[in-house]
């Protein structure tokens, strides 16, 4: 099994699963489509990283995500730098934002190739520009879809969170995921 990331977070959260798995950057452009919406962004990129660290490894079954911050149709990626997440973290100040996280797993010598959707709903609080500086002087969420780690500080820049699997929102929905490899026939529990 490859996980087609160099995400920490994505890393984590399968080794939680007790599987045996490498990983691999699957070297794919995650730049959006003129006025594509941010779930077939999400779903698209997933399935692209899959795609492309499984013709390297046709064996292997190959799992990739993606995850996009969706605010008002409108796509939220990783900000990158701090003057960018102060930007993101003051557009959904008091909003609800939906974290489009997708998940594909691909198997060529089956074939099997299948996407899921994971979408959480998040409602931030009204937040101060003094909240917004405090918050990323202790926790630069620069590699993070919408400039908060819910699993870290980012929790409490929060109201609610809505979603049926609490794992998609740090990026990889595992409940998702576990069931598409029961399908090509991996135990999971093993």
């Amino acid at each position: 099994m490859i996980l087609a990331s160099t995400s920490a977070y994505r890393r984590e959260l399968l080794a939680r699963l007790g599987l045996a798995f490498e990983v691999m950057a699957p070297g794919v452009d995650e730049t959006p489509l003129p006025h594509e919406r941010p779930a077939d962004l999400a779903l698209r990129l997933a399935l692209a990283k899959a795609q492309a660290v499984a013709k390297a490894h046709p064996g292997a079954v190959v799992i990739g995500a993606d995850q996009v911050a969706d605010l008002d149709g409108e796509p939220l990626g990783k900000p990158g730098n701090h003057e960018r997440a102060v930007a993101q973290l003051r557009q959904q100040s008091g909003r609800w934002v939906v974290f489009q996280t997708a998940v594909a797993v691909v198997c060529l010598n089956q074939p099997y190739a299948q996407t899921a959707l994971a979408q959480v709903k998040v409602l931030f609080r009204s937040l101060s520009e003094a909240d917004i500086q405090a918050y990323l002087r202790a926790e630069p969420a620069y590699d993070c879809a919408g400039s908060a780690k819910s699993e870290g500080l980012g929790i409490a820049l929060l109201e609610r969170i809505d979603s049926d699997d609490p794992t998609s929102l740090i990026g990889l929905p595992l409940m998702r995921t576990c069931s598409m490899l029961r399908e090509l026939g991996l135990r999971v529990p093993a």
